[in-house]
């Protein structure tokens, strides 16, 4: 099992990254697989990588989203980004975008406020 579930950036020009990451994802044979107006994701099985736009950017927006095994792993992980010095950003829970299976940022790191797992 791959830890690293997808990335997530914010740009200032959606529409601009959107063509560069259609064709760079074509060439190495994945696709977009989600879009609305301020998102686009692409992917080969799921979406991997997250582009989003918001009008008024937010410093340092990003995130690296992590993989676990199950919810009591998600649960403990949360825990032990706290042990160790993140921030509590919220409790375990369903993401908005990418469905049940995923939950949204919890803790951030201790080295930057938006680098979020």
């Amino acid at each position: 099992m791959s830890v690293l579930d997808h990335i997530g950036f914010e740009v200032f020009d959606l529409e601009r990254s959107v063509r560069f990451y259609d064709a760079v994802f074509e060439a190495i044979g994945g696709r977009r697989l989600y879009a609305d107006p301020e998102a686009v994701a692409w992917g080969i099985e799921f979406p991997q990588l997250w582009l989003t736009t918001r009008g008024q950017p937010a410093p340092n927006f990003g995130h690296v989203a992590l993989r676990a095994p199950s919810a009591a792993a998600v649960r403990a992980a949360h825990a032990a980004g706290l042990a160790s010095g993140g921030t509590d950003a919220g409790p375990p829970g369903p993401a908005r975008r990418t469905g049940p299976t995923t939950t949204r940022p919890t803790c951030a790191t201790p080295m930057a406020s938006a680098s979020r797992w």
